[in-house]
């Protein structure tokens, strides 16, 4: 029975992807596009979940990972005839690198993890309050060196010529991929020794637990899936800026965490899912939406409001999230013994 409610807890989620895919790809191009971005956002905030849910710590500079991720992953894939003339102060070998679409996507992973770790050294040492604002230097950071230094990037110009390979197979797989690692990990004995030093911290340590290397661990691990979805989201986008990895995405992903339920993958799939459906859908009818014989056109800025509202009224009543930060649970109850 047991073994049965953990293998729920992965395929419950996986079901509910695959099926808001299938859903998405009998939609009109423009929603399509929407449903691959709700996909990607996900990914983002389930790798943002694999450290934050597990250890309790908030960060602020997890946009970061997919900021380095998105921009590795574009610039090694963007055609190499075009860079040199395009972004003519790039470092000459990553203005002629040219690799293939999967092969990107892992870089985005490395480049991720790597950063990660050497970031997470000094900072996985560091708790509560103190451990978010460092988090968050380390996300205006990396902005401006990426926005400024253009021997590596395209510095504040956009980076264009991305492949779109992004589709509905590609995010969906790719969410996938990040759930069943994020869920392997949690089920992990790491991951059990560093939910230990998110409950008792000082307990945890006169049990053995080094939490220092448990949350770097955790942060390593998190960093790579995040770097891993900044390669998803350059290649949905197809060009990418700085901003559009810079506070924004960060607030918003951190809100889908926490409105979810921050210590459940699954509070972390449906904030995401919720939240980044329900932004889709205002955008579209902020745009404009013929509804039969009426236009439904939504007053600029309603999208904002609302999501703030929502955001407010689910803290405000279900503190843990909508899903309690509980795991999905088996919908078939045992039966009991006559």
């Amino acid at each position: 029975m047991r073994r049965r409610l953990a293998v729920w807890h992965l395929l419950g989620p996986s079901l509910l992807v695959v099926a808001v895919a299938a859903v998405g790809t009998t939609t009109s191009p423009t929603i399509q596009f929407q449903v691959r971005s709700v996909l990607v956002t996900a990914a983002i905030v389930v790798s943002l979940y694999v450290f934050v849910g597990n250890s309790g710590v908030i960060s602020f500079g997890h946009v970061s990972f997919v900021a380095v991720g998105a921009f590795a992953a574009g610039i090694a894939s963007a055609p190499a005839e075009v860079k040199p003339s395009t972004f003519p102060k790039m470092l000459p070998f990553l203005a002629n690198l040219e690799i293939g679409n999967v092969e990107s996507l892992l870089l985005a992973a490395l480049v991720g993890a790597i950063y990660a770790f050497w970031v997470g050294i000094p900072l996985m040492r560091l708790s509560g309050l103190s451990a978010g604002i460092a988090t968050f230097a380390v996300l205006i950071i990396t902005h401006n060196v990426i926005r400024n230094w253009e021997a590596i990037g395209p510095g504040a110009k956009t980076l264009a010529l991305v492949p779109p390979t992004t589709g509905f197979l590609q995010a969906t797989v790719g969410l996938l991929i990040v759930m069943a690692i994020a869920y392997g990990y949690q089920r992990s004995r790491w991951g059990r020794r560093l939910r230990a030093t998110r409950e008792d911290p000082l307990a945890a340590q006169a049990s053995g637990i080094e939490v220092h290397r448990e949350r770097l661990i955790a942060f390593t691990l998190s960093g790579a899936l995040a770097g891993f979805a900044g390669g998803l989201f350059v290649h949905l986008l197809g060009s990418i800026t700085t901003e559009q990895v810079f506070l924004d995405l960060t607030f918003v992903t951190l809100a889908m965490l926490v409105v979810g339920g921050i210590g459940s993958m699954w509070g972390a799939l449906i904030g995401a899912l919720f939240i980044a459906g329900l932004n889709a859908f205002l955008v579209e009818l902020e745009k404009g939406v013929v509804l039969g014989a009426r236009e439904l056109d939504l007053p600029s800025g309603t999208r904002l409001l609302t999501l703030g509202v929502i955001m407010f009224v689910v803290l405000v009543t279900r503190p843990e999230g909508l899903t309690g930060g509980r795991e999905l649970s088996w919908p078939i109850r045992r039966r009991r013994r006559v």
